[in-house]
């Protein structure tokens, strides 16, 4: 059993010294020579030729596992009907990676049978590639033997995921992904495939002259240990944007598909299992901002736009009351009853304040009551505005 893996590139250790030392430039003269260096640059360890692999080297998961099979008829007689059979035995399962489950009618003296054998790992630890043969001898003995080939299945690629919440019910994935090879790696593709309710949007790209290139570069590599952060923006569907506000629990957000190459373009990919996220909690009543704007004059009004969101299981009686602070001041009728409002559904509601003082101030001040349990809900630090003076607006 030969394990079939990529040539590398031939390595070699320069020997030099300066041309008044004894030897003169005989060593400079002998790495010019050398027809593994690379011209005009004699002293790179890298050469320009290529060597096959010497040992079983590493194999990680994502990667496929290539390996050439032969059974050899060392005996001067003809075997019969010879059965050649290999296994992938790992921690869960056994996989049959033979190419053809027929047995051969006769191997003479001498000859061969080959076989090549493909899988694509998904599993870390220890593997035993079983290597099974049975066949009938002149005399009509069956013979039967079997070879065990172990090797380590190794990590990769070390993935931690981060998830922020947005008041506008967008979920935000930060995807950090560290190379934990002794390679570099050019990393292919890092997409999220989100679940069915969500819309996703990569936010890895910036557009420069109305052309989208890549945070990171044209060079996609990523050195050994080297840690990357990717970043994508989750939005509910349509049909969920409204359910979004009352999700309690456990929510599953999709799943990441990172495919890379190495060293001369051996592919592997990896996908995660699917991500899921703890649902923020927002009790009873939720109370978001649909609009708002980002500066205002001093002492002149201004609009917002708020929705308030039921999110408990029974009907509410809603009275609105709005608290004065020292800087923001609403206007308007506080104490007005907004009816009631059946789980799970919303209402807009258009509001007007004026703000005294100048700089970036805090909307606050917003009392929700239930009179059918006499519940009420305070809201501050709802969001913030920049107030300026009319001149500076101008």
């Amino acid at each position: 059993v030969m394990r079939l893996t990529k040539p590398t590139l031939f390595t070699n250790i320069p020997v030099t010294c300066e041309e008044r030392d004894l030897p003169g430039n005989l060593f400079n003269q002998l790495m010019k020579d050398d027809p593994s260096t690379v011209k005009g640059a004699e002293t790179l360890m890298l050469g320009e030729m290529l060597t096959l692999p010497q040992n079983f080297g590493n194999i990680f998961l994502g990667e496929t596992f290539s390996s050439y099979i032969s059974v050899h008829n060392d005996s001067n007689q003809v075997v019969k009907d010879i059965l050649v059979k290999a296994d992938l035995q790992t921690s869960s399962q056994r996989l049959n990676l033979s190419a053809s489950s027929a047995a051969v009618a006769e191997l003479k003296p001498d000859c061969c049978i080959d076989d090549v054998i493909h899988h694509e790992v998904k599993e870390i630890g220890i593997t035993d590639l079983v290597c099974a043969v049975s066949y009938t001898t002149q005399t009509g003995e069956k013979m039967y033997f079997r070879k065990f080939f172990k090797f380590q299945v190794l990590k990769p690629l070390d993935v931690k995921t981060k998830f922020y919440n947005a008041e506008t019910d967008e979920v935000f994935l930060e995807a950090q992904i560290q190379n934990i090879t002794t390679s570099p790696m050019f990393m292919e593709k890092v997409s999220l495939e989100p679940s069915m309710m969500y819309n996703v949007a990569e936010l890895n790209t910036v557009d420069i002259a109305g052309e989208s290139e890549s945070t990171f570069g044209s060079r996609t590599y990523l050195q050994p240990m080297d840690t990357r952060q990717y970043l994508y923006c989750l939005k509910p569907k349509q049909e969920f944007a409204e359910k979004a506000g009352v999700i309690k629990g456990v929510t599953v957000i999709g799943k990441l598909d990172i495919v890379w190459k190495t060293n001369l373009g051996e592919r592997g990919r990896l996908q995660t299992s699917q991500l899921q996220r703890m649902a923020p909690g927002y009790g009873d009543v939720r109370l978001s901002l649909e609009t708002i704007p980002d500066t205002v004059n001093l002492e002149e009004p201004f609009d917002i736009t708020c929705k308030i969101t039921n999110c408990s299981e029974r009907t509410m009686d809603l009275v609105l009351e709005m608290c004065n602070t020292n800087s923001i001041h609403w206007c308007g009728v506080s104490g007005r009853q907004l009816g009631k409002l059946h789980p799970s559904s919303s209402l807009h509601l258009a509001l007007t304040l004026l703000s005294s003082v100048q700089g970036l101030q805090s909307v606050s001040g917003l009392r929700l009551t239930d009179t059918f349990l006499k519940r009420t809900y305070e809201y501050d630090d709802i969001a913030q505005v920049c107030v300026v003076s009319s001149e500076v607006k101008q």
